[in-house]
């Protein structure tokens, strides 16, 4: 009997460890809106490349004048950097222009980045360069 209860402690706990492993990662379906396109111009406020996945801020200005706050969920760090991105490439102050797709909550001024195109016309997509040498 005290082997089936252990058996039984041991199968429970193998079952949380693994929901928790499962729902740690989340589909970008769960959180954005993919019949919801959203295009903006903005001047890049930061990047940030850290795990699990990249960020880009951009200061989006209204027609009233208002600065709006945007931030994009890109690829993984590694992945970007393997396809040619680097960290110096988009800089604080550089206007860009970002096709993605929209938060569900669409308080939150939020999106999956698609492209992210560079004044000078350079193309990036969600894991980094979409054309050019490093690009895959």
């Amino acid at each position: 009997m005290k082997r089936k209860a252990l058996v039984a402690l041991v199968v429970s706990m193998l079952t949380f460890v693994a929901v928790g492993a499962a729902s740690a990662h989340h589909s970008f379906a769960a959180f954005y809106d993919m019949s919801d396109p959203v295009t903006v111009t903005g001047k890049i406020a930061q990047v940030r490349l850290t795990n699990p996945h990249s960020w880009f801020f951009l200061d989006v200005e209204g027609e009233d004048g208002e600065v709006v706050r945007w931030s994009f969920e890109a690829g993984t760090p590694s992945g970007m950097i393997r396809n040619g991105y680097s960290p110096n490439v988009i800089k604080e102050g550089d206007e860009v222009t970002i096709t993605g797709f929209r938060a569900r909550d669409v308080s939150t001024n939020a999106g999956m980045l698609r492209e992210l195109v560079t004044a000078d016309g350079t193309v990036y997509g969600l894991f980094g360069p979409r054309q050019g040498a490093g690009a895959r």
